[in-house]
């Protein structure tokens, strides 16, 4: 099965930061067992990205932020995209503290 995208949201901040949520539907298998792949991304206005989650294909969930990379569990996808966004929220107003 060709993956087919199912979700897709992308908000840009004034500042010209941008989050973006996007899941596809694929196949199940030994590479992706629940049937579907995600990549939660948050870019600085540069296009550097300052947080990630995915499940990138032979790493399994794992998430990014700056050049570290770890491994995450979650219960549901509902629940990963919350911790993103409260993560996205806590740098954003950290970063307009400093």
């Amino acid at each position: 099965m060709k993956a087919r995208l199912f979700f897709r949201h992308k908000h840009i901040y004034a500042d010209g930061a941008i989050a973006e949520i996007r899941a596809w539907v694929v196949s199940r298998d030994k590479r992706t067992p629940e049937g579907y792949k995600y990549s939660l991304v948050y870019v600085d206005s540069k296009g550097k990205r300052l947080l990630g989650y995915d499940n990138a294909e032979g790493k399994g969930h794992h998430r990014h932020e700056g050049n570290r990379e770890e491994s995450v569990k979650f219960d549901s996808v509902e629940e990963l995209v919350k911790r993103f966004l409260v993560e996205v929220q806590e740098m954003r107003r950290k970063s307009h503290e400093s």
